[in-house]
């Protein structure tokens, strides 16, 4: 049996390792789960992974959780080209340095204001007040700010000259609130360029299978929401969009 991903693409660690293999010609079975639907939730996807989150993989009876640790394990299986995790010390530990920051700054930051603008007026039927969605919103600019002046600099990618992990994390991340209509590399020439630089590494049709649920996020209703699951998730919401 060969490797499997459990996969949804409306999550951003999800479209980073279905990036990551694609593009590198890794050859495994996709296993969508549908988080909407409350399929992370069933017994079944609890025998792959017994946090119930995605990404999940499988590689015959071994089974891994956590996006980065899934992204590395297939590096290292199927000895991926260097610049993807260099073996640099250096630039490795530029990698290694983004992938340690994001989580707590673009990642979260971009989820909130994510979150804000399009999910917790669905499943609230109200929007957020305007100076809560101000303030998501600054905080995800000064994130950005950083981005660009600490990891990005003058560089055409992350890690120096080549595409690495670290830019293809980053990447999924800005676009979820982008998707949420949120343009933030409207006045921002360098993170423009980069992306581009980013999508032609890793092919432009592979980031946009990638991206085609998440560009569509608009048209979710709150009736494709597992009805068990609608007011844990209104509460967690709630709760994460609260937290400034």
């Amino acid at each position: 049996m060969g490797l499997e991903l459990y996969l949804d693409l409306l999550s951003q660690p999800c479209r980073a390792l279905y990036i990551f293999a694609r593009s590198n010609n890794i050859p495994f079975e996709f296993k969508r789960v549908e988080l909407c639907k409350g399929q992370h939730k069933t017994e079944e996807f609890r025998k792959v992974n017994v946090l119930m989150k995605v990404p999940a993989l499988k590689d015959g009876s071994f089974t891994l959780a956590e996006s980065i640790a899934i992204l590395l394990y297939m590096v290292n299986k199927f000895k991926t080209p260097d610049h993807w995790y260099p073996s640099d010390l250096q630039k490795r530990a530029r990698v290694d340095e983004y992938l340690s920051w994001q989580h707590a700054n673009i990642r979260a930051k971009g989820s909130k204001l994510f979150l804000s603008k399009v999910l917790l007026p669905l499943v609230t039927g109200q929007p957020l007040p305007p100076e809560k969605l101000e303030f998501a919103t600054e905080e995800l600019n000064v994130a950005l700010q950083q981005f660009e002046e600490k990891f990005l600099q003058d560089k055409p990618f992350i890690a120096g000259s080549e595409i690495s992990l670290a830019d293809i994390v980053a990447l999924v991340e800005l676009m979820q609130p982008v998707c949420a209509g949120y343009d933030l590399f409207e006045e921002r020439p360098k993170l423009t360029e980069w992306r581009r630089r980013v999508e032609e590494a890793v092919g432009k049709q592979i980031f946009q299978e990638a991206h085609e649920e998440i560009m569509n996020i608009k048209n979710l209703t709150a009736d494709q929401f597992a009805p068990e699951l609608m007011e844990n998730f209104k509460q967690q919401l709630l709760k994460q969009v609260s937290q400034n």
